[in-house]
């Protein structure tokens, strides 16, 4: 079983930034991947981007190049760098993990709440 931490959410001002941090546990086999997801208000959650076992990234919805996902120096650590923050960037954002061997998220953190007032 994957358990996923977010911290580093938070109020700030339009054209602020903040940085996300994702602690998840070790995956002890096997390929893997871990990222980041937004839900918006009344949204379904969407992929904002991914690291894989090799630490290769892929951005889905980086937020018009706002947003960056890397992976910290502790290698269970994901963290999403948001920059340029607007109010519609509001959300809660989760980290998830997929099953060994896929990159199928079936594992989700609690969420960490991001509010971006104009």
């Amino acid at each position: 079983h994957v358990r996923l931490v977010e911290s580093g959410g938070g109020s700030v001002q339009s054209g602020g930034s903040l940085r996300l941090s994702c602690e998840y546990s070790e995956y002890t086999y096997g390929s893997y991947c871990v990222a980041w997801f937004r839900r918006g208000p009344g949204e379904g959650r969407t992929l904002i981007g991914y690291i894989d076992d090799m630490g290769r990234v892929t951005h889905d919805d980086n937020r018009e190049g706002r947003f960056t996902v890397s992976q910290g120096n502790a290698k269970n650590t994901l963290y999403l760098q948001m920059n340029n923050l607007k109010p519609e960037d509001t959300g809660v954002y989760f980290c998830a993990g997929s099953d060994p061997t896929t990159c199928d998220f079936n594992y989700w953190g609690r969420g960490t709440q991001v509010t971006v007032s104009s």
